[in-house]
């Protein structure tokens, strides 16, 4: 059987089909493609559309079709084994290491940034229960967030992995808050310190592991993301350590339905180095003995309409810093926006907030929603 014949057979499982009519379907423009694929799976599959081998007018729906029906899986050379094998038996985020995806994604451009999360910065999933658009959803997730863990004024903050100081601003003008934000990027921390001067809030370029004082709350708003399986005990203690025993603790993350020790090698290679994200078992045995669980929220489905909103803040600002970027850059932003959307949107990847007592809330937690 030729090439392209087989991954003509792999994409009928998933409904899409080579140079067909519908908007999901694959418009191959190099034949080379099919051998790419078969021989750098995933990795082939993202750089060749990086390089404009092959179109789809849907790619997030295209990815969603792919990933639904296991396709990844099916399609997974040797070769890409070594990256797995190397997260097992090293620490990729150790010390220094640790600072290398605030330069590598992070640091890319304010610009970029600015104009694609909406006016907060917010670059995490927004929270859609009952709104319509992107600044309304973060808004509301913010204020999830404040609720989640029984904020109140004065109460002193701890955001690891602050960002761009979006929490931090809304805790502090929205509650009273005292904030303080720790990022590994000097880019956000930059722009950060702007967006929250003369507010009660000191934003830090610091590692989560050197932080050791006592805080009323901690959140953690899609960063754990970047710790790392071999961290992950430890970046519990670090905050058991920081949090005051009345406190809570709540964890916003990415999560995979499968316990993993890596990541997609495409996103490894050009998004987020050295990420993973963390399954329910991990987390779980993290914060044995350390943490009660009291709420565990799943809202994954939101993330799907979160990274549109981005993609199309993205794509419609574009032509205003295509002149600092490449048209490579574009297609390879695009194709992590609308490949994310798709994940989702399948729900092979989940998104959680899950709130932490050091002791338990006597009379039980209230969930709230």
């Amino acid at each position: 059987m030729q090439t392209n014949q087989k991954i003509e057979k792999l994409l009928s499982l998933a409904d899409v089909k080579i140079n067909g009519e519908r908007p999901w379907d694959i418009q191959v423009k190099n034949e080379k493609l099919f051998d790419r694929v078969l021989a750098q799976g995933s990795l082939g599959f993202g750089e060749a559309y990086m390089d404009a081998w092959w179109e789809s007018e849907q790619l997030d729906e295209m990815i969603n079709k792919l990933l639904a029906a296991d396709l990844d899986k099916k399609v997974q050379p040797w070769q890409f084994v070594f990256p797995y094998m190397k997260s097992k038996l090293v620490n990729l985020q150790k010390g220094k290491r640790a600072f290398n995806i605030g330069e590598k994604h992070y640091d890319i451009g304010n610009d970029l940034y600015s104009r694609m999360l909406g006016k907060r910065m917010v670059y995490t999933c927004g929270y859609w229960k009952e709104v319509a658009n992107l600044d309304d959803a973060q808004d509301a997730k913010l204020d999830l967030v404040c609720k989640k863990i029984g904020l109140k004024a004065g109460d002193r903050v701890l955001d690891i992995g602050c960002g761009w100081g979006s929490f931090a601003k809304f805790a502090a003008e929205k509650y009273g808050a005292s904030v303080v934000g720790i990022t590994v990027s000097k880019e956000q921390l930059a722009l950060a310190k702007k967006m929250c001067e003369g507010l009660p809030i000191e934003l830090r370029l610091q590692d989560y592991r050197d932080v050791n004082e006592k805080f009323d709350h901690i959140v953690s708003l899609g960063m754990i993301e970047h710790v790392g399986h071999k961290n992950y005990r430890t970046y519990m203690k670090v905050v058991r350590k920081n949090l005051k025993g009345g406190g809570l603790f709540l964890l916003h993350t990415i999560a995979g339905n499968e316990s993993s020790t890596g990541t997609n090698a495409w996103i490894d290679r050009y998004i987020f180095p050295d990420s993973m994200l963390p399954s329910a078992k991990q987390l779980t045995s993290a914060f044995e003995s350390l943490f009660v669980m009291e709420d565990w929220h799943s809202f994954g489905a939101h993330y799907d309409e979160t990274l549109m909103a981005w993609f199309q803040n993205f794509d419609k600002t574009w032509s205003e810093i295509k002149d600092k970027y490449s048209e490579k850059f574009y297609r390879m932003w695009k194709f992590y926006l609308l490949s994310c959307a798709g994940s989702f949107r399948c729900r092979k990847n989940q998104l959680w907030q899950i709130v932490l007592s050091p002791n338990g809330v006597k009379g039980g937690y209230e969930s709230i929603r």
